[in-house]
C-alpha cells in the first residue's frame, strides 16, 4: 500500500493530464474472453405485436416523471476511445459526482458542472511515478460513492500499465478531506492487489463496522495474461484510519476460482449501507453471489451468501465465508433463472433497432450495489442481476430481490423476487442498479432495448406498500435513445448506478445511451421520487473517529 499522499488543490487547478488513448479491455468472463459473434436472439420469443391478455397485466405506469436531468460526460468529453464508459455516480447534501472511463466530474444538484472533466491520471498524480496510479497509467472501471456517515467522497480506480501486460495491478483510491469535493482536498492511496493477474470489474461499498470507525469494502475478480479467471479477492479498508489521512491498514482475502467454497460464482459484491438506522455493532459485512455456470441454458436456483469479519486491532482474527476454503455462509433458494449468456459463452444478446449488432448483457452476475437497509429493526439486503428468458431466445429481464438478513443471518429463501418485463411487453431489461429510499420504496435504473427501439435508460419501482413481488408502479422512461451502437464489440455499461440523496426519498440514476448512431457513448443523469410522506431526517455526521 502507497499512501497516504495529500492532494491539497483545487480540482479546477489541477493541470489536465489526457488519459491514454485507448483502454478498451476484452472482455473478461468466467469462461475466458466473451464471445464477439452474434447471439440467437430475437426480439423475442413472443409474438412482436404482444396479446391483449399481457397489455392487460402490465402495471399501470403510475411512476412518477424525472425531477431533472441532465447530460453527463459523454465519449468526446472523456478524452478516451474507451467502451463501455462503465457509468457510475453518487449524490452527496450539495454535489453530485459522476465517473466514467477514465476520470470524473463534479456537478451541483441543479446539473452545472463546478469543475472540467477531471482524468485519474491528473488527480493521482501526487502518488508518483513509482506506481502506476501516480505514472499515467489509470485503467478504468471506475468508481464512486458518498459517505454519508461522515460527509465524504471515496472515487477510485484500477492502475497498470498494460493488458495482457506483466503488472503489477492496482487499485487507485481518493478519500476526500471534507465534504467538499472541489476545493476541500483529498487523500490518495495506491492499493497493490496483484503483482501479475489483473483485478478486473472492482466495486465498493461502506460499512460502519468493525466499530469504531468501520470499513470501506472492494471486491475484484482476478484474471491472468491469458484472460482466464483465477479468484476473486476481497478487501476490507480502515475507515476510520482513512479518514484521518492515516494508513489503510487492509485486510484481504482470495478464493481461487477452482475453490470448492466458491464453486462457479464470481463477482461477489459486498452491501452498502445508505439510509435507515445503521448496522448493529458487530454485524459483519454480507456479500452476495450467483453461479456463471459452465454451460448455457442452465436452470440455477440459488444465491449466495458470505460474512466478512473484520478485526483491524487482531487481523488474524478477520474471516471470509465458512472454513479454510471460504465457503458462503448461506444457499439462499429462489426462483429458478438462466444466466443470460448462450451456449457459446456468448453474451452479446440485446437487439438494437435499426442494425444487427447485438449489445453485452453481462447477465451472469449481481450487479452493484447490493442495499442494505435497516428499517424499523427489520434489516434486508436488496439486489438485482440479469436473466435470460425464454432461453435462448429471450428477452432478458431484471431479476430483483429482497433478503431478510434480520439478526445477521441469510434466509433461506426471499422475502420477495420477481423477473422484471413490464408485463411482458417484449422489450429488453438489462444493467441495472437497484435503491431503496427511507420509506421502504424501491427503484431500478437500467437500460431498454429491442429489435424496435433504440437504447434507452428507463426505470421502475414499487412503494413499500404495493402488493409483494411486483414493481406495482410501472416504469418511466428516464431518456430516449436517438441512434444505436455499431462498435462489434458489443460492449455496453458495464454498469449503472442509482442511488439515494441525502434527502431520504429522491433517486438518482446515471446510464448509458446513444443520442447518435455511432460508436460515441453519451451519459446522462437524472433524478425522480415517489410522492413524499414525512420521513425522519438524515442524521448530522457524526465526527471522525480518532486515529489508532
Amino acid at each position: 500500500m502507497i499512501g497516504p499522499v495529500a492532494l491539497n488543490q483545487d480540482l479546477r487547478s489541477l493541470p489536465y493530464v489526457a488519459p491514454r488513448a485507448d483502454i478498451e479491455r476484452p472482455r473478461l468472463t468466467r469462461h475466458g474472453f466473451a464471445s464477439g459473434q452474434p447471439g440467437k436472439s430475437g426480439t423475442s420469443a413472443l409474438p412482436h405485436v404482444q396479446s391483449l391478455l399481457e397489455k392487460m397485466l402490465t402495471p399501470i405506469p403510475n411512476m412518477p416523471p424525472p425531477l431533472l436531468i441532465f447530460a453527463g460526460t459523454d465519449r468526446v468529453g472523456s478524452g478516451c476511445e474507451c467502451r463501455p464508459p462503465d457509468t457510475n455516480g453518487d449524490v452527496g447534501p450539495n454535489h453530485y459526482v459522476q465517473t466514467v472511463n477514465i476520470g470524473f466530474r463534479v456537478f451541483d444538484k441543479s446539473g452545472n458542472p463546478l469543475t472540467p472533466f477531471t482524468t485519474y491520471d491528473s488527480f493521482f498524480a501526487p502518488l508518483g511515478t513509482g506506481n502506476p496510479c501516480g505514472n499515467n497509467q489509470n485503467g478504468g472501471d471506475p468508481f464512486v460513492f458518498y459517505d454519508q456517515i461522515a460527509d465524504r467522497w471515496v472515487v477510485s480506480d484500477l492502475g497498470f500499465d498494460s493488458y495482457p501486460g506483466p503488472g503489477p495491478y492496482y487499485e487507485c483510491i481518493g478519500v476526500s478531506q471534507t465534504p467538499d469535493p472541489v476545493v476541500g482536498g483529498w487523500n490518495l492511496y495506491a492499493l497493490l492487489v496483484d503483482p501479475v493477474n489483473l483485478d478486473d470489474y472492482p466495486k465498493a461499498a461502506l460499512w460502519n463496522n468493525p466499530q469504531p470507525g468501520g470499513a470501506y469494502f472492494f471486491t475484484f475478480d482476478m484474471f491472468n495474461q491469458n484472460g482466464f479467471f483465477v479468484s476473486v479477492k476481497a478487501y476490507a479498508l480502515d475507515r476510520g484510519s482513512m479518514l484521518t489521512g492515516g494508513p489503510a491498514n487492509a485486510i484481504s482475502f482470495e478464493i481461487p476460482g477452482g475453490d470448492p467454497g466458491l464453486g462457479a460464482s464470481y463477482r461477489l459484491v459486498a452491501a452498502n449501507f445508505r439510509t435507515g438506522s445503521p448496522p448493529p455493532a458487530g454485524r459483519d459485512e454480507m456479500l452476495l453471489a450467483i453461479d456463471s455456470p459452465g454451460s448455457g441454458g442452465v436452470t440455477l436456483t440459488q444465491v449466495k451468501g458470505w460474512k466478512f469479519h473484520v478485526d483491524f486491532g487482531t487481523p488474524a482474527n478477520s474471516t471470509l465465508g465458512v472454513g479454510p476454503n471460504h465457503a458462503p455462509n448461506s444457499l439462499i433458494t429462489v426462483n429458478g433463472f438462466v444466466d443470460a449468456f448462450d451456449s457459446n459463452f456468448n453474451y452479446l444478446l440485446v437487439p438494437q433497432g435499426g442494425t444487427t449488432q447485438k449489445l453485452d448483457t453481462l447477465g451472469d452476475g449481481i450487479m452493484t450495489p447490493v442495499v442494505y437497509q435497516n428499517r424499523n429493526g427489520t434489516e434486508s439486503l436488496w439486489a438485482d442481476h440479469t436473466v435470460l428468458l425464454n432461453y435462448p431466445n429471450g428477452p432478458t429481464a431484471v431479476r430483483w430481490y429482497q433478503f431478510d438478513v434480520t439478526g445477521g443471518n441469510f434466509p433461506s429463501t426471499a422475502v420477495q423476487q420477481q423477473d422484471w418485463t413490464n408485463g411482458n411487453d417484449g422489450l429488453w431489461r438489462w444493467m441495472a442498479a437497484i435503491a431503496v429510499d427511507a420509506n421502504g420504496n424501491m427503484a431500478l435504473g437500467y437500460s431498454v432495448s429491442s429489435g424496435s427501439i433504440f437504447p434507452n435508460i428507463s426505470y421502475a419501482g414499487r412503494l413499500a406498500s404495493d402488493p409483494p413481488n411486483n414493481l406495482g408502479q410501472g416504469e418511466a422512461v428516464l431518456i430516449s435513445g436517438s441512434g444505436y451502437q455499431t462498435s462489434a464489440s458489443g460492449r455496453w455499461g458495464d454498469y449503472s448506478m442509482t442511488t439515494l440523496d441525502t434527502d431520504g426519498t429522491s433517486f438518482w440514476h446515471t446510464n448509458e445511451y446513444y443520442a447518435t448512431t455511432g460508436s460515441s457513448w453519451n451519459t446522462e443523469v437524472g433524478k425522480f421520487r415517489f410522492p413524499v410522506v414525512r420521513v425522519p431526517p438524515t442524521p448530522r455526521p457524526r465526527p471522525t473517529p480518532p486515529p489508532r
